[in-house]
């Protein structure tokens, strides 16, 4: 917004405004369309989402109201709307909030419309980005000056969090809140943050196994929205990205943001938990498999070196892999289970070659600011998919719940009527 279109004071107007529309910068409507998730109609993702009218929410001291222009898809919101394993509404409930649906959603770009009595570095029509890193100031961890993304209240804005992006109307803390690139359309903007500063944490948050120059980092679901922010990075810290992909197509979609060269996990299958220590002939065959897929990451490599960092998230399926090909003193670093929550680790793997395996989960402020600051500069790309209508949400998630979309992110316009509206 131009500085003669902000505006200091907030209304509220009575009628929601249709998809694709915004009220004046300023008016908020009593009520708003959403894509709601609720517990009768937890499942398949297509079925869960619909489109509803609820009241649009009050904001608290320290909170922003964001008019949503468009809407990042991502995973998490997949195991929303199918209650596992949290029942998300269940547990807001227990903590007190009357609320009985879901409005997720973990990435937005917007306009401010409304601000708390105790928010000063925002103004109503500023234009935005959110990150999801949500807490409580006062935790007495965050207090002691430590990570709040650890701190016991930290939680992931639009999935553990209510009125996230699949609203008209977001809910967020004031500092969630970053600068919107100027040279992005809203759909663009709206992409990469939630995957991106998950990256950024990943792969230079964890001191001591930072991304340096010439180090190899093996990157699973290296054509999806995470994984072609992680091989972006990678390359921007002058590191080199294996993408692991399921086929050729999403190969050289990797290798066009940033992999230097690709592995197709099809031509495995070894996958999954190992066989028992004891299971001598099991151990021989999945050790045979596992040595062949890490003989293929030196011919892509161009050397017999293993990766110094192992870029994780499907979990059960691929665990066992990245803790045996790590180099020692290495990390694989993880932020989901997409594959499934119950991996092994064989320990003689780990302990002996001093690796970490290292948990990350979303981003502070600081890593939030340093990667929005590399989209801003166009140095990071953020690697729009698709882009659909917001009565599409219910399908993508469902999609991307089946493993169907793969070649980066995902976009639904909510306030905006275009995908190239918003680009400065």
């Amino acid at each position: 917004m131009n500085d003669n279109e902000r505006t200091s004071v907030t209304t509220r107007g009575a009628d929601a405004t249709a998809i694709g529309a915004l009220p004046p910068v300023g008016v908020v409507p009593e009520q708003m369309h959403v894509q709601a998730v609720r517990q009768d109609r937890y499942g398949d993702p297509a079925d869960a989402f619909q489109h509803e009218v609820v009241p649009t929410p009050r904001i608290g001291s320290r909170e922003v109201l964001v008019a949503v222009m468009a809407a990042g898809i991502n995973y998490n919101n997949v195991w929303a709307a199918r209650g596992y394993p949290v029942d998300q509404v269940g547990v807001r409930q227990k903590r007190g909030e009357p609320e009985d649906f879901h409005v997720g959603g973990s990435d937005a770009s917007g306009v401010v419309y409304a601000i708390g009595d105790e928010v000063s570095d925002w103004q109503i029509g500023d234009e935005v980005v959110i990150h999801p890193g949500v807490w409580d100031e006062e935790d007495p961890w965050i207090a002691a000056g430590r990570d709040p993304m650890i701190a016991p209240s930290a939680k992931i804005w639009g999935y553990d969090t209510n009125y996230g992006a699949f609203g008209q109307f977001a809910r967020v803390q004031s500092h969630q809140l970053m600068p919107k690139a100027q040279h992005l359309s809203w759909a663009e903007a709206a992409a990469p943050t939630l995957v991106g500063t998950t990256a950024y944490r990943m792969l230079l948050g964890w001191e001591g196994n930072t991304v340096q120059p010439d180090d190899l980092v093996l990157v699973w679901g290296g054509s999806g929205g995470l994984g072609t922010q992680a091989t972006q990075l990678v390359q921007h810290a002058g590191g080199r990205a294996v993408a692991v992909v399921s086929d050729e197509e999403r190969g050289r979609y990797a290798m066009k943001h940033g992999a230097i060269g690709f592995i197709n996990r099809r031509e495995f299958d070894h996958w999954g938990v190992p066989p028992l220590v004891d299971d001598k002939a099991g151990q021989k065959e999945w050790t045979t498999g596992v040595r062949a897929f890490g003989k293929r990451l030196w011919e892509v490599a161009g050397a017999r070196e293993d990766p110094a960092i192992v870029f994780e998230h499907p979990g059960a399926a691929t665990v066992p892999t990245s803790i045996f090909l790590c180099r020692p003193g290495g990390m694989v670093v993880i932020c989901a289970g997409t594959s499934g929550f119950d991996a092994m680790v064989d320990l003689r793997y780990h302990w002996t070659r001093q690796k970490r395996f290292q948990g990350s989960h979303g981003t502070n402020d600081v890593q939030a600011l340093a990667y929005n600051q590399l989209v801003c500069d166009g140095k990071i790309d953020p690697v729009v998919g698709r882009v659909l209508k917001f009565d599409d949400i219910p399908q993508a998630h469902a999609q991307m719940g089946r493993g169907e979309e793969v070649f980066g992110n995902t976009v639904v316009l909510v306030g905006a009527d275009s995908p190239e509206q918003g680009r400065a």
